[in-house]
């Protein structure tokens, strides 16, 4: 049986509680799993990529004579 994921971006509410509608029949059966998001946020891999940017940033290499 093929399945296809759903992907829901929420906020989790007071008490835990998370909300969202989905195009299934009620009675359907889900798994649903909760993995915790930094909410985009990709600094960390933006620093590094700049980081690594700085060896091609070479006066040497610059000379294709």
């Amino acid at each position: 049986m093929q399945q296809t994921p759903l992907k829901y971006d929420t906020e989790v509410k007071a008490g835990g509680r998370v909300e969202f509608e989905v195009p299934l029949p009620p009675g359907s059966h889900v798994t649903v799993l909760v993995i915790g998001s930094d909410n985009g946020d990709f600094q960390d891999l933006f620093l590094a990529s700049q980081s690594s940017l700085e060896f091609w940033d070479n006066p040497l290499d610059d000379d294709w004579k």
